[in-house]
């Protein structure tokens, strides 16, 4: 890390204070890839919350889909989220359709800072067709299934402090620019709450 990003990710840390970082956007977008990479950069900790569920469940994601159904696994990310967010700062790593609850984009607001990793349809099929563990996509036409959750979600991941492109460049190169964009938004926050001129 040069010392521009040394410098970056010591000003981020303090603006953070014990705030998370906290990754949203669709399966495939790199939230988990690009999330550790962002937290090593930054010298935090990071968790994704879906293999959190995991361990607190002891049953896969999809397991879970499968057996109990989505209000009950929702309503477990839930719990689990808003209980990683007291235990800031580090970086999170949030299921596709975790900020979708108003619970769960409330408490990121209070305890974070949202970054959506936003990727267009052919990127996310491109990734997601790798993996054979995704229970929304077990559907015999998985990219229009994928083309409904861009329609129905990206309105509200729009609601994130602040947005990303998710490009197919290197992990290290989309940490930066994550890096870049988060110090710039922490520090146009810093400068409004102590009301210096922009």
């Amino acid at each position: 890390m040069d010392s521009s990003t040394s410098s970056m990710a010591e000003r981020i840390r303090l603006h953070l204070g014990k705030r998370s970082i906290v990754f949203v956007g669709l399966m495939g977008a790199g939230k988990t890839a690009i999330g550790r990479r962002v937290a090593q950069m930054l010298g935090i900790g990071f968790v994704d919350s879906d293999h959190e569920i995991e361990n607190v469940s002891r049953m896969t994601v999809a397991d879970l889909f499968e057996l109990y159904g989505e209000p009950e696994f929702r309503a477990l990310e839930t719990r689990v989220v808003q209980r990683l967010l007291r235990n800031g700062p580090q970086v999170i790593s949030t299921g596709g359709g975790a900020f979708i609850s108003d619970k769960i984009r409330a408490a990121v607001a209070r305890h974070g800072i949202a970054i959506w990793l936003k990727a267009d349809i052919d990127l996310l099929m491109e990734r997601v067709s790798r993996r054979q563990d995704r229970p929304l996509l077990k559907d015999p036409d998985p990219r229009g299934v994928m083309s409904r959750l861009i329609d129905a979600r990206y309105p509200v991941y729009a609601l994130a402090d602040l947005t990303v492109e998710s490009q197919d460049v290197s992990r290290e190169e989309m940490a930066e620019r994550v890096i870049t964009a988060l110090d710039r938004y922490l520090e146009d926050m810093h400068a409004q709450i102590n009301g210096a001129p922009r």
